[in-house]
C-alpha cells in the first residue's frame, strides 16, 4: 500500500495580486541576509519588494543569518537571468532490514508535493533542471496534475562494480528533463520496485528535482548516505522568475500607469520564455536594476580595456570612443593603433635610416667584440688546461680513443645541465647524464682547480685515458672551453655499491656472494691503478658510492682522477685534506701524505660495510660508537665479531668465511700503513675466499707451512697460501709501490 504525504510548501503559496502601483522600496530596506543579495523586485519586509509574492524571510538557523522563501533557503538570485536558486528537500526510500520493508526517509515522507498558483512569479527552470533519480532498483515519478505532464525516473544495476562515476544514464543513476510552465509538481517513488533483494549494497533510493550543472554521479552514493548527507538532505534547485499579471510586454507597456516593473528610463522589457509573464534589463551599455527608478547607469566601457594598449579610451553615453597619440591613427576594424605613414614619411624618413644603420652597426659590433672576447677566454682555458699538449698527442698517436669535446656539444647532450639529468653530487662535482650519437655518456662538471693543476690537466688527462680495465669506469674525453674542465665517462646504469647495501637498491636482497665479488672487482680495478697503470694513480676517496655497478652488476671503480693526479715526489704533502669522513686514511689526516696505503684503509672500511651493513659513520651516538671501524677493531680485539654481523649474513655464509674476511678487513685497517696489505694482497685473498663461498667443502691446511698471503698470524685460526706475487716482482722483491698520483 503506498503511503502519501502531502505538505502545502510555502513556496509560493496563496498571496494577494500586484498592488496597483509599481512604487519604489524604501532606502531603508534590508538588501542583505547573510551571505546573500536581495536585489529589488525581491526584499525583505514591508514594503520593500514588488509585492508579497517576491518577499524573502531572512531567519536566522544554526546562530546564522539564511535568506528563506517558505521552507526554501535561497542561495542566490539574478537580476541578469532572472533565476532564483534554492535548496530542494531530497526524497529517500531506503528498505527497513528490521520490518523488511520500504520506508520513506526524511522530511516528507515517500512523496513530496509542491503546489502554487499560476500567478506565482516563480516557474521551475526547464533549461537549468533534471529530474535526477538514484538507486539500484529504483522507480519513481514527478508529475503535474494542472499540465497533464507526467515523468518516469528509473535506476537499476546488479553489482556496484558496474558503475562509473560521473555516469548517469541508467545505471545506478537517471536523469530526466522537465518541460517548462510549471509551477507545481509531485516526486513520489512506486512500491513496485523496492531494494529488499538488494539491500546488502544498497538499501536506499532517491529522488531529487534539482539543477543539473551542479550534480555529478559518485559511486559511493549507491552503498552509503552521501547524496542524501550533502546539505543536510537537500540539494540546489533553480526557478525562472518574472512579472506574471501581464501575459507579455506589449500589453505591460500600455499599461505604464499601472503595473509596469521597468521603471528605469535606460531599461527594456524582455518576454519571459517559461510561461506568461515579462522580465526587465537595462538597455545596451547601461547595467544596475531595471526594477529601479534611475537604477541603470551607464557602464563605463573603459574598465574593460576596449582599446588598444598604446591608445586612449574616452567613455560616453552608452558607447565609447578610442584615439592614440600623435604619429598613429585608430584603425576600428582592427582595433589597434597603426602608423600614420603620410605623417611619419615626411618627418622622419632620414632620422629612421640613421637610426636604423647606427643601431645595427652597434648591435654587429658588440656581437663581434663579444665573441672575440669569448673566444680568447675559450682559448686561454684551453691553453691552461693543457689542451695544446692534448692535441699534439692526439695527432702523433692516431690509435688514443680520447676525444675533446666543445661546450656546445655537452650543452646540447645534457639539455643545458637540466637538474632532470643529475645522476649524482659530491665533493669533487656534479655527474651529469648525456647522449651524444645516441650512446649514453656521464659528464662530470669538476669543482674548482688551482693553479698547478691546471698546468697538469693535459697529462693527467692522457695518463687517465690510457686506463682500460673491466673494472674501472672508462674516462671518454674532457671540454677544456671552460674555467673548470668537464669530464666525459662511460655511462654506468646501475647505481652504486651504497645503493645495493643502505639505499634505494637495499631491497634487491643481493647475496652475500655477490657482494664479496663486487668487492673482489673493485679491489682488482683499485690494484691495476696501483700496480699496473703509469705511472701509478691512488685513488684518494675510495668509498661505496664510488663503485659503480653496470648491467651485470659488475664493479667499476669510478671518479679517480676527478680533479688532479698526485703531487710529485718532492711536493708529497697536501694542504688539504680532502676524502670522505668514515673512509678517511688516520695516518693519511696526521701526515697529509697521501699513499697507496691510503686506498687500502678505505677498502677495509667498504668491507666492513659488506659484512656488518652499517654506515661508516653515524652522527650519534659515543666517539667510539661513530666509527663503524672503532666498533668493529673493538669487536674483534673483545673475539665477539658475530656481535656487528648483519643478521642475514651469518645464517647465509660460514663464519670460517666470515672471519677471514674480517681478518682481511681488520688488516685493511691497521692504524701504521706500513703493517697493511697491498691491494695485490687484497685482492688475491678476496679471489680466495670466493673460491672458499663457492665451494664451502674446501678446506685449507692448517698444517702447511707456507707463509701466509697477508703476512703475521691470521685471526681467523687458518694460513693463507701465497700463490703469486704482482707482475714485476719477486718472492724476495716485494711491490714498492709508487704513490706519484692519486685521484680526489
Amino acid at each position: 500500500m503506498q503511503v502519501l504525504l502531502q505538505l502545502g510548501l510555502s513556496l509560493v503559496l496563496l498571496a494577494p495580486q500586484y498592488t496597483t502601483t509599481a512604487a519604489a522600496p524604501s532606502s531603508q530596506c534590508q538588501r542583505q541576509c547573510g551571505n546573500v543579495d536581495i536585489p529589488y523586485p525581491f526584499g525583505i519586509g514591508v514594503n520593500c519588494s514588488l509585492s508579497k509574492r517576491f518577499t524573502i524571510n531572512c531567519t536566522v538557523q544554526d546562530g546564522i543569518h539564511k535568506p528563506f522563501r517558505g521552507d526554501f533557503e535561497v542561495l542566490d538570485i539574478s537580476l541578469t537571468h532572472a533565476t532564483i536558486r534554492m535548496l530542494n528537500y531530497i526524497l529517500g526510500f531506503c528498505y527497513n532490514t528490521s520490518t523488511r520493508s520500504m520506508e520513506s526517509v526524511g522530511r516528507y515522507g515517500r512523496r513530496i508535493q509542491i503546489r502554487s498558483g499560476p500567478s506565482s512569479p516563480l516557474r521551475l527552470s526547464d533549461a537549468r533542471n533534471k529530474f535526477t533519480v538514484i538507486g539500484c532498483n529504483a522507480l519513481a515519478f514527478i508529475s503535474d496534475n494542472d499540465t497533464g505532464y507526467q515523468g518516469l525516473g528509473v535506476a537499476t544495476c546488479r553489482d556496484p562494480l558496474e558503475l562509473v562515476d560521473g555516469s548517469c544514464s541508467g545505471m545506478g543513476c537517471s536523469q530526466t528533463t522537465i518541460p517548462n510552465k510549471i509551477y507545481n509538481y509531485e516526486v513520489g517513488f512506486s512500491t513496485f520496485a523496492n531494494t529488499s533483494r538488494i539491500w546488502r549494497f544498497n538499501r536506499c533510493s532517491y529522488a531529487v528535482l534539482m539543477e543539473a550543472a551542479e550534480f555529478k554521479f559518485d559511486v559511493s552514493y549507491i552503498n552509503t548516505t552521501k547524496f542524501n548527507d550533502t546539505n543536510a538532505g537537500r540539494a540546489p534547485v533553480v526557478y525562472d522568475w518574472a512579472i506574471r499579471d501581464v501575459v507579455r510586454c506589449d500589453v505591460a507597456r500600455r499599461n505604464k500607469t499601472g503595473t509596469y516593473a521597468c521603471l528605469s528610463s535606460n531599461s527594456k522589457c524582455v518576454d519571459s520564455t517559461n510561461d506568461q509573464g515579462y522580465m526587465c534589463n537595462c538597455t545596451h551599455g547601461y547595467e544596475g536594476n531595471p526594477y529601479l527608478q534611475d537604477g541603470c547607469t551607464d557602464v563605463n566601457e573603459c574598465n574593460y580595456n576596449p582599446c588598444p594598449s598604446d591608445g586612449f579610451c574616452h567613455n560616453i553615453i552608452e558607447e565609447h570612443w578610442c584615439s592614440c597619440r600623435v604619429g598613429k591613427r585608430y584603425v576600428k576594424q582592427s582595433n589597434t593603433c597603426n602608423p600614420d605613414t603620410g605623417f611619419i614619411i615626411g618627418v622622419t624618413m632620414g632620422l629612421f635610416g640613421l637610426m636604423v644603420f647606427i643601431v645595427i652597426t652597434i648591435f654587429w659590433g658588440q656581437l663581434i667584440i663579444q665573441k672575440r672576447k669569448l673566444n680568447k677566454v675559450k682559448q686561454e682555458y684551453f691553453r691552461q688546461h693543457g689542451g695544446l699538449l692534448l692535441f699534439d698527442r692526439m695527432k702523433s698517436d692516431k690509435g688514443l680513443a680520447f676525444t675533446v669535446y666543445s661546450l656546445a656539444e655537452l650543452i646540447h647532450a645534457t639539455d643545458n645541465f637540466d637538474n632532470s639529468r643529475i645522476l649524482g653530487k659530491g665533493g669533487h662535482g656534479t655527474v651529469y647524464k648525456g647522449i651524444i650519437k645516441n650512446m649514453p655518456i656521464a659528464v662530470k662538471r669538476c669543482a674548482l682547480v688551482d693553479d698547478r693543476q691546471k698546468k697538469e690537466f693535459g697529462q693527467e688527462m692522457l695518463i687517465l685515458s690510457q686506463i682500460n680495465h673491466k673494472n674501472i669506469v672508462k674516462l671518454l674525453g674532457c671540454c677544456l672551453e671552460v674555467e673548470v674542465p668537464i669530464l666525459v665517462y662511460e655511462f654506468v646504469p646501475h647505481g652504486t655499491l651504497f645503493e645495493l647495501i643502505h639505499g634505494k637498491n637495499h631491497a634487491l636482497q643481493i647475496s652475500f656472494n655477490t657482494l664479496l665479488r663486487i668487492a673482489h672487482e673493485a679491489a682488482e680495478g683499485l690494484c691495476f691503478l696501483h700496480s699496473y697503470a703509469s705511472p701509478p694513480i691512488i685513488h684518494g676517496d675510495v668509498k661505496t658510492s664510488n663503485i659503480l655497478l653496470d648491467d651485470n652488476y659488475m664493479a667499476k671503480v669510478s671518479d679517480f682522477g676527478a680533479s688532479i693526479l698526485a703531487p710529485s715526489d718532492k711536493e708529497q704533502f697536501v694542504t688539504m685534506v680532502q676524502g670522505t669522513c668514515g673512509y678517511l686514511d688516520p695516518e693519511y689526516m696526521q701526515t697529509c701524505q697521501l699513499t697507496e696505503k691510503s686506498d687500502v684503509y678505505s677498502f677495509g672500511v667498504i668491507l666492513l660495510e659488506i659484512l656488518t651493513g652499517q654506515l661508516p659513520l653515524k652522527l650519534k651516538g659515543s666517539e667510539t660508537q661513530r666509527s663503524l671501524s672503532s666498533i668493529f677493531l673493538s669487536a674483534m680485539k673483545e673475539n665477539n665479531l658475530d656481535a656487528v654481523l648483519v643478521s642475514h649474513v651469518k645464517g647465509e655464509e660460514s663464519m670460517e668465511l666470515l672471519r677471514g674476511l674480517a681478518d682481511l678487513a681488520k688488516k685493511c685497517l691497521d692504524m701504521c700503513g706500513d703493517n697493511r696489505p697491498f691491494m695485490k694482497e687484497v685482492a688475491d685473498e678476496l679471489n680466495r675466499l670466493r673460491k672458499l663461498s663457492m665451494h664451502p667443502w674446501v678446506r685449507i691446511d692448517l698444517e702447511m707451512d707456507a707463509e701466509s698471503l697477508l703476512g703475521g698470524e691470521s685471526t681467523s685460526g687458518y694460513e693463507i697460501e701465497l700463490n703469486g706475487y704482482p707482475m714485476g716482482e719477486s718472492e724476495n722483491q716485494p711491490i714498492n709501490p709508487r704513490s706519484s698520483y692519486y685521484a680526489r
